[in-house]
């Protein structure tokens, strides 16, 4: 069951009252929820709420708290991505499956062969902060991703314990080879760079090469860049949490 995101200040004496206009349509004009319905809340303390709906007015509706507790659907990773903007639809796709997969922060890079302009990039960064929040409540998570604003990769790569680069250009090392010779904890930031479709620049490699940032390879197979992410992300979380 998706659940969905409220204050503490909506909650008292046990009972939750949503004003809000959009979920309040969400709720129970798109849902059409009715009185007994059970529904699920959580705050911005990673507070889950089970509720039962009890009241529906025409601007609000209140809910009976049943059980709370926090909630355990976290990534136990401070893990981040920085990924070359991609054209529209591959680009939606990226931000539902970073934060169905837990990263702390979404970093949209402009580089040397990103397809897509600076000045619509910068457009879109509440659009995608909006995205990431509705993959949220699908996924049950307990933290929203922020969505950074654009970025460049000079700017990003100090900002982290660890930064790795995902690309399968001068590289043969896998992860799990990179972890063996550079073990990375669990309290560490760790930052994946992934680019975009048309891979990175010269510039760029030799950028890495001078920045003595490691180039990782996911394999034999080429893949398209939303994938490279997903790919990524759980290839980073199995080596540093199983691995």
């Amino acid at each position: 069951m998706p659940h969905f995101l409220i204050n503490t200040k909506n909650i008292r004496d046990n009972i939750i009252t949503v004003e809000d206009k959009n979920l309040y349509r969400h709720i129970i004009k798109v849902m059409r929820s009715k009185a007994g319905q059970r529904i699920m809340f959580l705050d911005e303390n990673e507070m889950q709420y089970e509720t039962v709906l009890t009241e529906i007015n025409a601007s609000s509706f209140s809910a009976e708290i049943k059980a709370s507790y926090r909630s355990k659907r976290k990534l136990p990773l401070n893990l981040y991505i920085a990924q070359s903007v991609l054209n529209s639809d591959a680009q939606i796709s990226s931000i539902q499956k970073a934060t169905e997969l837990g990263v702390k922060g979404i970093i949209p890079l402009y580089t040397d062969n990103c397809s897509v302009k600076e000045s619509v990039i910068a457009a879109k960064i509440d659009k995608w902060q909006k995205i990431a929040s509705e993959s949220v409540k699908q996924c049950e998570r307990a933290d929203i991703p922020a969505v950074c604003e654009l970025s460049y990769l000079k700017d990003v790569i100090n900002q982290y314990d660890r930064v790795i680069v995902f690309a399968e250009k001068y590289t043969d090392k896998n992860f799990f080879e990179y972890i063996k010779e550079n073990p990375i904890s669990k309290e560490q930031s760790i930052l994946i760079i992934i680019g975009p479709e048309g891979g990175f620049s010269e510039t760029e490699f030799s950028f890495f090469k001078e920045k003595n940032i490691p180039l990782i390879t996911l394999g034999n197979l080429i893949y398209r860049a939303d994938t490279a992410l997903t790919a990524a992300l759980t290839t980073v979380i199995n080596g540093v949490l199983y691995g």
